[in-house]
């Protein structure tokens, strides 16, 4: 099958006037072109599309199914002519956001609501993965940018500094592992945790810091947030690691401790990424300049 627009923007005229050859007319082709146009399409489906009588010409069913979709393709073939044309005006974008949980629960939320308040005619399809899967879309060109921990590989895409993001482990202030320093993590792991969601980015990427030790989390329960997990924590459900941003945004003090985790991993940075920062459309390079620190 092969119609193009012209196609089904003439069988429609040739409807909607009643015969060919004024829809011919107002399709601006000439008799000929317009029957051989009708002719090549019907010949593509083995199939009439109309009926040629002494009155006139009258849809067979196959043409009164061709021109439900007809006019559904033109209009949306109208509407996607307007967007595109918003688009190289630069009035019009979407950018596509690629973030570890982090990012996108601690720091992003105000940015975000900031930026599109200013930018009354730019959306943000905003999606969280693991930083590893952010960094293979990123080199795929799946999105325009990311936010990473710097722990993961970033060859091929270029980097800005985003934010400083450690982790810390918290536990209820009588834990047995409570008065002790900076621990590593694998002296953690023979304890009960309180776990984010298990698709969550941070959840994956703490369960192959496990792995890498040779043992798995024990989780005892799951929560959606870090709000969640840290108010079971205070309960005493047991540990967890969540970003040292969300324990600095409890607003009253903490009811459980924090503690520094040795490991390097834990001392991360987040970072800005693209496959490449000057080639960015307009809409997303201002989305790259409201998230960039000053």
């Amino acid at each position: 099958m092969h119609f193009d627009l012209t196609d089904l923007r003439l069988y429609l005229h040739i409807l909607d006037t009643g015969n060919i050859t004024a829809g011919a007319a107002r399709s601006h082709l000439s008799l000929a072109a317009a029957s051989a146009r009708i002719r090549a399409m019907e010949s593509s489906l083995g199939t009439d599309f109309l009926e040629r009588g002494r009155r006139g010409i009258t849809q067979t069913p196959a043409g009164k199914a061709l021109a439900q979709h007809a006019r559904v393709l033109l209009q949306q073939a109208e509407r996607m002519q307007q967007d595109l044309a918003e688009y190289a005006k630069g009035v019009k974008g979407q950018v596509r956001l690629l973030c570890n949980t982090t990012a996108i629960t601690e720091y992003l939320p105000e940015l975000l609501a900031d930026f599109l308040r200013d930018h009354p005619n730019l959306d943000i399809d905003l999606q969280e993965l693991p930083s590893a899967r952010i960094t293979h879309a990123l080199r795929q060109g799946a999105a325009d940018l990311g936010i990473v921990s710097d722990a993961v590989d970033t060859d091929g895409l270029e980097t800005r500094y985003f934010r400083d993001d450690p982790l810390v482990l918290i536990l209820p202030r009588d834990h047995p592992l409570a008065d002790t320093g900076p621990l590593n993590f694998s002296a953690t792991l023979h304890h009960d945790y309180v776990g984010l969601n298990a698709n969550s980015a941070l959840a994956v990427y703490l369960e192959e810091q496990a792995l890498h030790s040779g043992l798995r989390m024990q989780i005892r329960i799951r929560a959606d947030g870090f709000d969640g997990v840290m108010r079971m924590v205070a309960r005493g459900a047991g540990l967890a690691i969540v970003p040292l941003a969300a324990v600095e945004r409890w607003s009253a003090e903490t009811p459980f401790k924090s503690i520094a985790l040795k490991e390097p991993w834990a001392r991360r940075k987040l970072l800005l990424c693209a496959r490449d920062f000057a080639v960015l459309p307009g809409y997303a390079q201002a989305l790259l300049n409201a998230l960039t620190l000053p």
